[in-house]
């Protein structure tokens, strides 16, 4: 008897060639669309009407059954409701890490179990391989589009249960795969952005949940009001676009170095190599090991603090609170709070922690991350 596998159906080509590779290894599959968040909270802009109906046109086209399952509460609670929580603490976050660790890992994953299913599946790029001590999360032969670092904060049971059908092939060959079988998604756009958000203007969406209100915009250098900004929570640290204060100063590019909630102001540093953008480490809350397991301290390793980052070659210590701090080996640029600080062996994703401090290269600019 064929073992059983519920797919999570995304709409996408990643998803639906999943489906494909699981049909012809000969698993029993079944393909459940999510459904995570409530249109009509969305002006009319969320797409998941399209994505299941391409979900049921690759189905119907592969012959398996499809269906959809509500996890709207469990979304709001778990990943909007932090997501919320955090731009209100000037900090950034990545919502999309904590719905996979709440959702699709968890929620998803009990879900599929009660339904006596062997194994669940993602159209994730990356890789699960056994060994003797564990289940170790592993890149995607394609580099590029990897996606351990949204993983990096799910463990040995979702491990043990998870199959990755694209994780060993290049984007290139799953387009072509999806052409080859004429699915629905062949040629559909990759999508991008927050989960929930998508395409939309994300300073909207964020206006219609939380309260922003002007204030200064300082330069770091002298102190100096140069602007005003529209709200603390639309801005990251080491944004250049949407500043709106070309042509001042040295004529060159002006970009978000800190923010202070309390007095409501944006500092701003002007030069792409301006030493207030610059970081040499940072502590990290809530540390996450893939094996749940802590490693041996200090642990060298590298790290990434943003998708698509290279990596970067780091030194993690234990603190007395439990914490870690990571130490970089050179001085990095735009590292976020509230980010994920995700560390790698090798080709091994081996655990993350959430950015909470980070400590400047320069003492004079300490206050700007206080």
């Amino acid at each position: 008897m064929s073992k059983k596998v519920i797919l999570g159906m995304s709409g996408g080509v990643d998803s639906s060639v999943s489906a494909v590779i699981l049909k012809e290894q000969g698993y029993d599959v079944t393909g459940i669309f999510m459904k995570n968040w409530d249109e009509k909270e969305d002006d009319g802009a969320c797409t998941a009407k399209q994505d299941y109906d391409d979900v049921r046109k690759v189905a119907d086209a592969l012959d398996i059954d499809y269906y959809t399952v509500n996890f709207e509460k469990q979304y709001w609670d778990e990943v909007f409701t932090y997501f919320l929580d955090e731009y209100k603490n000037g900090r950034t976050p990545n919502p999309d890490v904590m719905c996979n660790q709440e959702i699709k890992f968890k929620a998803f994953l009990d879900y599929a179990l009660k339904l006596d299913a062997d194994y669940i599946a993602m159209g994730h790029y990356a890789r699960v391989e056994e060994k003797e001590d564990g289940f170790y999360l592993k890149r995607a032969v394609d580099n590029n589009k990897d996606q351990t670092y949204f993983l990096s904060r799910i463990g040995q049971k979702a491990l043990s249960k998870t199959i990755f059908p694209i994780g060993d092939i290049e984007k290139s060959k799953v387009r072509d795969i999806a052409k080859e079988n004429n699915l629905a998604t062949a040629l559909k756009k990759d999508s991008t952005g927050v989960c929930f958000i998508g395409e939309r203007d994300f300073d909207k969406f964020l206006d219609k949940y939380l309260l922003s209100k002007k204030g200064d915009m300082v330069n770091v250098d002298d102190g100096k009001k140069i602007g005003t900004h529209n709200g603390l929570i639309h801005y990251t640290l080491g944004q250049r676009k949407g500043l709106g204060i070309g042509g001042i100063g040295s004529g060159e590019p002006w970009f978000v170095v800190g923010k202070n909630l309390e007095k409501n102001i944006l500092y701003i540093a002007q030069g792409e190599e301006h030493e207030a953008l610059y970081t040499k480490s940072l502590i990290g809350e809530e540390p996450f090991w893939i094996l749940e397991r802590e490693p041996k301290f200090p642990l060298k390793c590298t790290a990434k603090f943003r998708y698509r980052q290279k990596d970067i070659p780091v030194t993690v210590y234990k603190q007395d609170d439990g914490n870690v701090k990571v130490i970089y080996d050179y001085k990095v640029k735009a590292v976020t709070k509230g980010q994920v600080a995700v560390f790698y062996d090798g080709d091994y994703c081996i655990g993350s922690a959430i950015i909470s401090e980070i400590d400047p290269i320069e003492e004079k600019y300490k206050y700007l991350n206080e």
